[in-house]
């Protein structure tokens, strides 16, 4: 299992990157050490100079495979949702009841990360604490609606669109799957941002709990 595994590509959309960092050796140090350094210093100060350093090689190759800091991080962030894609896919497909599908799914966008050894280069638990602190970065900007139309941020919304289609499995006729579905992904960052830092606005101050608030807020909602 363990090989077969890893030849599973996560899939990013490719207007995103110059060249696919897959694609070579170098392309991978880049994503595993920029993962790494901007989790170190923040995304704020982090440059394509340091990481430059940090890999021993020059800045003008990084900008072989990313036009900018920005492209790189939409780059991570795309890369991580359609890993929990692909969890999430894997971890429901011989589901056949519509509650446990949701249930699972749940559980899998809301819970503490640990490491996929499938995928070498890229370490998801440093990689979900950049998505948390970070994410809102790659989307907060003037050009979100021209790279939305570009398609940067179609693995995002896919996830968002699977757990809403559950939610229509469950309940037909419940008015808000996208926003249900959405408030879910995102309360999670949220959630686990305040467990990190401002531990006395929430109660999900364990993995079990966040997943059960959320579990509970959506079947609540839903039904």
């Amino acid at each position: 299992m363990i090989n077969l595994l890893s030849n599973i590509k996560i899939a990013v959309p490719d207007k995103i990157f110059i060249k696919d960092p897959e694609s070579s050796e170098l392309g991978k140090k880049i994503i595993e050490h920029s993962i790494l350094l901007i989790d170190e210093i923040g995304f704020d100060s982090f440059t394509f100079k340091k990481l430059g350093v940090k890999i021993e090689s020059n800045e003008s190759s990084i900008y072989r495979y990313f036009e900018s800091k920005h492209k790189l991080l939409v780059y991570l962030t795309s890369w991580y949702w359609a890993w929990i894609e692909y969890r999430l896919v894997f971890a429901t497909h011989n589901l056949s009841d519509a509650s446990e599908q949701l249930e699972k799914s749940i559980e899998i966008v809301t819970r503490t990360i640990k490491e996929d050894t499938s995928f070498t280069h890229v370490n998801e638990i440093v990689l979900n604490r950049i998505v948390i602190n970070e994410y809102s970065k790659s989307y907060l900007t003037k050009e979100v609606d021209t790279e939305n139309r570009e398609g940067y941020f179609a693995v995002y919304k896919r996830l968002i669109n699977r757990i809403s289609q559950m939610i229509l499995k469950i309940n037909p006729n419940y008015k808000f799957p996208s926003s249900l579905a959405s408030t879910i992904i995102e309360g999670a960052l949220h959630q686990h941002f305040l467990k990190n830092h401002f531990k006395s606005i929430t109660d999900c101050l364990s993995e079990v709990k966040t997943s059960e608030f959320f579990v509970e807020l959506a079947f609540k909602t839903i039904k």
